[in-house]
């Protein structure tokens, strides 16, 4: 019988299936092998970071304060009345333009004319009596310069004539109040300026320095800027204004620094330090023809102290701030980057000047740096098709003031530059 066959074969069925399985394990741990190996060796070349980078420059750099003002008019005066009496009339509009010497109000006059019409009396009885005196010491001086009366007699009438001079004088002097105080009842506006709201109307009775007085008058033009800067400007401020025909500039902009509204010029310099602030208060002068200023005004003072000459200057962004303190991210010729510590400068908002620990011509990086380290590859990124208008911002010279999205425009140009 064949039955034995099929248990012979059967051995060597089994004996092959488990040699593919053998050879089907492996060839699997030969490609997971390969895969692992080539993937290491694909990981071990990190790709470079792509950066913007821009060259460090020669350049002028202006040297200014910002801080915050206040328009401090050149004068405000309240005008109050000098004397008592009720107001008949008032010669001005609210918010109207006045020169100095123009009428504003009138207080009723009538008892200070009478008052001088008394005094005018009182000086006629004495002059009167001036003149009587006179003649009788000169009557007595030709009695003792006969011997005929007293020794005491003629000098008793010389005190006498003494007096009556002492009363007219007196009398003349009360006349002089008089005039003043009808001088006073014709106000007039003591500066030139603009008036404001009306304080008081015709038909009250106002008393002597009275408050809240007449009217109040405000110079418009020209005016001051009052501002304060650090104790640790100070120096430089007082070298440059005490230097012989030295005028340091102002600009003005408005309290959100999005417009420039007027130009000046520093004129005088508080002798006291705040103590609990440490700032100087400073007061610069401005024409304001066009009247752009307003008394009261919260403005942004743009001090111009000094401009460097030659300076190093690299884009505002390049400059960063950490455990070495500043520093730039150095682009080496191996198209690897290091960190370079600068001592930093004045800045415009664009451009920041290095003081130290960069040269002319050195590279940095602009953009970029977010993943950045010591050592690390780049890759300066490729120069992007120039936007219309673009020329001109980048042709702009960093001794202008700071504008809005300074850094992001100057981020494109570095870019730019790179290439």
């Amino acid at each position: 019988m064949n039955v034995g066959t099929p248990q012979a074969a059967r051995p060597f069925h089994q004996r092959r299936g488990l040699l593919i399985a053998v050879i089907v394990i492996i060839a699997v741990v030969i490609l997971i092998l390969v895969h692992l190996l080539g993937g290491k060796k694909a990981r071990t070349g990190t790709p470079p970071q792509v950066v913007s980078a821009t060259a460090a420059t020669l350049g002028d750099m202006p040297e200014i304060l910002n801080e915050l003002g206040t328009v401090t008019p050149v004068a405000t005066v309240n005008v109050l009345p000098q004397l008592s009496g009720y107001l008949t009339a008032v010669g001005y509009q609210e918010g109207q333009d006045v020169t100095k010497g123009q009428f504003l109000a009138q207080i009723d006059p009538r008892q200070y004319e009478i008052d001088k019409q008394q005094a005018q009396a009182q000086l006629a009885k004495d002059q009167a009596s001036l003149a009587q005196a006179r003649a009788d010491l000169a009557r007595y001086a030709q009695l003792h310069a006969q011997k005929s009366i007293a020794e005491q007699t003629y000098a008793d009438q010389q005190f006498t004539v003494r007096q009556e001079e002492a009363a007219v004088q007196a009398d003349q002097a009360n006349i002089a109040q008089y005039d003043l105080d009808l001088a006073y009842c014709h106000i007039t506006a003591p500066v030139a300026g603009r008036v404001g709201l009306r304080l008081v109307d015709p038909g009250n009775y106002v008393t002597a320095s009275s408050s809240p007085g007449i009217v109040t008058i405000t110079t418009m033009k020209p005016t001051t800027v009052q501002f304060t800067v650090p104790q640790n400007s100070l120096a430089k401020v007082l070298q440059q204004f005490n230097a012989p025909g030295a005028k340091l500039a102002v600009a003005i902009y408005n309290s959100d620094n999005s417009r420039q509204l007027a130009t000046g010029t520093l004129y005088a310099i508080s002798n006291q330090m705040a103590t609990s602030t440490g700032t100087v208060p400073l007061r610069a002068t401005v024409p304001n023809a066009d009247e752009a200023l307003f008394p009261s005004e919260f403005v942004n003072v743009q001090l111009l102290v000094d401009t460097l000459q030659n300076a190093v200057l690299v884009p505002t962004p390049a400059v960063q701030s950490g455990a070495p303190g500043d520093y730039v991210y150095l682009v080496n010729d191996d198209q690897t980057v290091s960190v370079h510590k600068v001592t930093q400068g004045p800045s415009d908002g664009k451009s920041t000047v290095i003081l130290s620990g960069l040269s002319a011509g050195q590279t940095v990086v602009t953009d970029g740096m977010d993943r950045l380290s010591d050592g690390a590859r780049i890759k300066i990124a490729a120069a992007k098709p120039a936007q219309a208008g673009s020329a001109p911002a980048a042709a702009s010279s960093s001794a202008g003031p700071p504008q809005p999205h300074g850094k992001r425009a100057h981020a494109s140009a570095s870019a730019t530059q790179a290439s």
